[in-house]
């Protein structure tokens, strides 16, 4: 392991700047002082390890996250020189852990120690130390062990040195974030596993193991080819072209008056209708809003599709051109690139801005698309098929959304006035009101007189209304039953779209407190309950996880005894339990359809907050619903007879099938 050792020595690092603002500002330096700037602790730490294993020195990288919310990293590389350092007249524990600035990662350009480093800015791990309530290190190098120790920013006890037989070189950090500091520093254990799992993702090669404290449980990363096994990963093996992957080696400069840098461009995809992800690393740091390879890969796809789809006359009359949202909405995709010269947004390095990177990564892109496509031709038909769907489907979508939106806005403030048969209620206090939505014009009549009219406003549904998942927008919507109580319920639609600028909802714009389904309790009437019920999961789904949805229980029986006292059994078990106390005399009836109720009796069983029984529509059982509705009233047709077949018996007595 001797491999340019002599580079990494007590000399080679530098001092830029002194310490003391990231106690009181951690904003400035990670971003924020909550949890998002304490998570950048981890990521700054890992990556200095990772920056050792990138190098070729230690193959493994460990890191523990422990009870009391401490960290620790560890790492097999040549381990981080501490001795006092000549050229700097300090030691160099100093400059790698007490100077902002310091450290052995600057002039990347010119035989540096490191060629492409995450952490340029060479602030990670001062910042890290001065951010904990403690820090502990160790060193093993140089046939030694040293220690450190800090607390909230200080050094306690100086440099411990002692000779040491080790198995391998490397360093040791274990360090807890502070409370003084950040706000929050309960960094979840998703988050550990994410950015381990990127680690590996482009550091092929590399193992990433990680072990949690807490829950007892181990998790280790590794990707033997890099980027085309996580694009083959995330494909599922549904993808309908074969990963492919190109890189290549370049140098150039950001402008003319600027310095030569070299840089490395790796890029992975495959077209996937099922899955799709677009990612970009930048020296091994994922980058969450993209920037310079994001725009690289946007005009490099979007380019050489359009050429492609135009030169095969794929476009219709006056068509529009495809654009990059087209082709993303079946693309799997990861970039990662390096530089020795890198122009980041910020610190926290979510983008990139270097013109060179966009202008190398385009051009590249363009070749490569172009000799790919030239000789895989079956690739590119049904790229091309799947990407003019795709746009097609986005502009249907567009025009569907713009004719909902006119539907819908057309007098949405004195909607009591343009829906049909909608009663409204007097208060405009919406959290107060109550929406009762009820099975035909007979129930509006005994609910409109058994009500409250000061907060219970009624809208009825005429008939079986429209089956939302076999239809789509365009027959929806052309539903007037479906509009009327969208423009009733005042919140808008969640177009569910691969783009989120489809929909317009807003939940804000609710007129409700409550949205109550009130339908009879027979097979019809729970049909009609079901229907309703899918029309909202399917339009506006954040009334159920918002637990705005209720369902109104109606009486199965109806009992008076010889008193004349009436009383109300809601299921078979409650009819018994009546019928014991009674102990005879009494008259028992199955309960008349809500339309055939009296005023008094919708009050007291249906309407009355103190009596009536709601069942709110909750999110915890969401997952059953939805794969319930998709069983029922989907196109999973084959789904739908085998459960027919297994547990249709069990409901033959309650159907109306002769």
């Amino acid at each position: 392991m001797e491999k340019n050792q002599h580079n990494y020595g007590n000399d080679s690092l530098s001092t830029l700047e002194e310490k003391d603002k990231v106690r009181l500002r951690p904003g400035v330096i990670f971003g924020s002082d909550g949890i998002e700037g304490c998570r950048h602790t981890l990521v700054e730490i890992v990556a200095n390890a990772r920056d050792e294993a990138q190098e070729g020195f230690g193959d493994i990288i460990e890191v523990f996250r422990y009870r009391d919310k401490s960290i620790e990293v560890r790492d097999k590389g040549r381990g981080i020189p501490l001795e006092y350092n000549e050229k700097e007249q300090k030691y160099n524990w100093e400059i790698v852990f007490t100077i902002l600035y310091g450290g052995g990662k600057y002039n990347n350009n010119t035989g540096s120690n490191y060629q492409y480093s995450i952490g340029l800015n060479g602030l990670g791990t001062a910042a890290t130390q001065f951010a904990s309530e403690y820090m502990d290190v160790e060193v093993y190098r140089d046939g030694y062990k040293y220690q450190l120790h800090f607390e909230k920013g200080d050094n306690i006890g100086g440099l411990i040195k002692e000779r040491c037989n080790y198995q391998n070189t490397g360093t040791i950090i274990r360090w807890k974030p502070d409370l003084a500091v950040f706000n929050d520093i309960d960094i979840p254990l998703s988050f550990f596993q994410e950015t381990l799992k990127r680690q590996a993702i482009v550091n092929k090669g590399i193992t990433f193991k990680l072990y949690d404290e807490e829950s007892d449980s181990f998790y280790e990363y590794i990707y033997a080819n890099g980027i085309i096994d996580y694009v083959k990963e995330a494909g599922q093996g549904k993808s309908f072209t074969e990963p492919q992957y190109f890189e290549i080696e370049t140098k150039g400069r950001d402008r003319e008056d600027k310095e030569k840098y070299k840089l490395k461009i790796e890029v992975a995809f495959a077209f996937n209708n099922e899955h799709t992800l677009l990612e970009y690393y930048h020296n091994s740091s994922f980058l969450e809003h993209g920037g310079s390879p994001e725009k690289a890969v946007d005009s490099g796809f979007s380019s050489q599709i359009h050429n492609f789809i135009k030169d095969k006359n794929k476009y219709s009359k006056n068509e529009k051109r495809v654009t990059f949202t087209d082709i993303k909405d079946s693309l799997i995709l990861v970039t990662n690139t390096y530089s020795t010269v890198t122009s980041y947004e910020n610190q926290t390095k979510k983008a990139i801005t270097n013109r060179f990177i966009q202008e190398a990564m385009t051009s590249f892109l363009k070749e490569k698309l172009e000799v790919y496509f030239v000789e895989n031709s079956n690739d590119l038909d049904k790229v091309i098929e799947q990407v003019l769907v795709n746009k097609r489907s986005r502009e249907k979508a567009e025009l569907t959304r713009i004719d909902v939106k006119k539907k819908l806005s057309k007098g949405i403030d004195s909607f009591s006035n343009k829906v049909k048969k909608f009663v409204d209620c007097r208060t405009k206090d919406v959290s107060r009101r109550e929406l009762f939505i009820v099975e035909g014009d007979s129930a509006l009549g005994s609910t409109k007189m058994g009500r409250d009219a000061e907060f219970q406003a009624i809208i009825p549904v005429r008939g079986k209304i429209l089956n939302c998942l076999k239809s789509d927008y365009d027959k929806i919507f052309k539903n007037d039953i479906i509009v009327d109580i969208i423009k009733v319920l005042g919140c808008g639609v969640e177009i569910k779209n691969k783009h989120n600028d489809l929909s317009f909802f807003n939940i804000e714009k609710l007129n409700w407190n409550k949205v109550i389904i009130c339908t009879d309790a027979d097979v019809d009437g729970f049909q009609i309950r079901t229907l309703i019920l899918t029309m909202l999961y399917v339009l506006t789904p954040t009334l159920i996880d918002k637990g705005y949805v209720y369902i109104a229980e109606s009486p199965l029986y109806e009992i008076t005894d010889s008193r004349d006292n009436v009383y109300f059994a809601y299921s078979d078990g409650e009819k018994n339990k009546i019928l014991k106390k009674l102990k005879g005399n009494y008259k028992i009836q199955r309960s008349k359809g809500l339309g055939e109720n009296e005023p008094e009796m919708m009050w007291h069983t249906t309407m009355n907050p103190e009596t009536r029984r709601l069942i709110q529509v909750t999110p915890a059982e969401a997952k059953a619903t939805k794969e319930a509705f998709e069983l029922f009233l989907g196109d999973n047709l084959n789904g739908r007879k085998e459960h027919i077949s297994q547990h249709g018996y069990k409901y033959i007595d309650e159907s109306d099938v002769v």
